[in-house]
């Protein structure tokens, strides 16, 4: 790593400095070497307290940030500066852009690639993670890279439909990056890694703490094009992430829900707001800037106003009369127990169960766990 990383990331980790007011010194003073050398008075009219200047001056915080530096070397892990040439310039835009990313992974690719973020709900409904894991899976086929948190619910399985099309993921995290929240989240985190990025602004070792949450929202509206919302309660964290989408002027989307569900709360109140409704992946890359939304769509000509775009060919499924009879008998968003299905198909078990494996085989069903099955999107 170079040697004034170590000068971003001391600066990262001084306490009663956050993004805001990083962000305004180096405007101040130019680069992190310069704040720390700064004299006491100067630092004072920028309205820090006597302790936090303190930390400035004492040389501590500068050997703290070269062990950082050793630990995500040993861990595999970059760090990148607001400074550097490769950040994200649509995250740079912001107000308050963090001015260290510690990463796992390749951040780069986000920057080449438009990027939408997915979020909503931790307690997901079958039918919420059913509708963002189609989604996320069409849109990252699409090209689009897909942003997300790690969390449970909505965000995992974002992050799943991503990496389900092959394509490319980024999760924005809350703690870091040598810790796993949710910690049945390790393995996700690790294919997400191989295949995208894990990425946050935290130094090692920072937990889980209710407070980083609301920093690390920003992120992921900061880093897209727009933001998905599918289910949120009516005070969900997905909700401010949509207002600080708002805010950076971004677009924000949100799936439709059932009006007697708590989770329908913020996408439908978005909606009534002003929200893009969504329904299906073309309703998302509609709203892009006209060069990528035409990169994506494919156009075939353009006459005056009128245009001709080619719609992409999806393959036809075959499928046996078995096969078709238990799909419908699914639903997508209530699941069905394999008793049900033997009571209501009047199949056998073993021409039920080698229907269900060709429907999983074909990706028209999903199993959960208890021996229970859902119809996919």
């Amino acid at each position: 790593m170079r040697a004034d990383i170590a000068d971003w990331i001391a600066l990262n980790m001084i306490r009663g400095i956050g993004p805001r007011t990083a962000n305004e010194l180096l405007r101040k003073f130019g680069l992190p070497a310069q704040v720390f050398s700064a004299s006491r008075l100067d630092l004072e009219l920028c309205r820090l307290k006597a302790e936090t200047i303190q930390e400035l001056h004492d040389s501590e915080i500068l050997n703290k940030a070269n062990d950082e530096m050793g630990r995500l070397e040993a861990l595999g892990m970059n760090v990148m500066t607001l400074r550097d040439e490769n950040y994200p310039p649509l995250l740079r835009e912001i107000y308050d852009p963090p001015i260290v990313l510690y990463i796992r992974g390749d951040l780069e690719q986000a920057g080449r690639l438009p990027c939408i973020a997915v979020v909503g709900s931790r307690r997901a409904s079958t039918y919420g993670v059913n509708a963002a894991q189609s989604l996320a899976r069409d849109i990252a086929g699409s090209g689009l890279t897909i942003i997300s948190g790690l969390a449970r619910g909505i965000d995992a399985a974002a992050h799943r439909g991503a990496l389900e099309a092959g394509g490319y993921t980024v999760a924005v995290v809350g703690t870091g990056l040598d810790i796993t929240y949710p910690k049945e989240h390790r393995k996700l985190q690790d294919e997400i890694a191989e295949r995208g990025a894990v990425i946050s602004e935290f130094p090692l070792g920072t937990p889980p703490l209710p407070q980083n949450f609301p920093y690390r929202n920003r992120i992921l509206s900061g880093l897209s094009l727009g933001v998905l919302i599918v289910e949120a309660a009516e005070h969900s964290g997905s909700l401010i992430t949509a207002r600080m989408a708002y805010e950076q002027g971004r677009e924000v989307f949100a799936v439709p829900g059932n009006i007697t569900s708590q989770n329908s709360f913020g996408p439908n109140y978005l909606i009534k707001d002003g929200a893009k409704l969504v329904q299906q992946w073309r309703d998302v890359i509609e709203e892009l800037p006209r060069d990528i939304r035409e990169q994506i769509l494919g156009i075939e000509r353009s006459v005056g106003t009128d245009v001709t775009v080619e719609t992409p060919q999806f393959e036809v499924v075959e499928m046996s009369d078995d096969e078709r009879r238990i799909l419908g008998l699914l639903s997508l968003d209530v699941p069905s127990h394999i008793d049900q299905l033997i009571m209501a198909c009047n199949m056998k078990s073993s021409n039920l169960m080698n229907a269900l494996l060709a429907l999983e085989m074909k990706d028209r069903i999903s199993q959960l766990p208890g021996k229970s099955f859902i119809r996919r999107l």
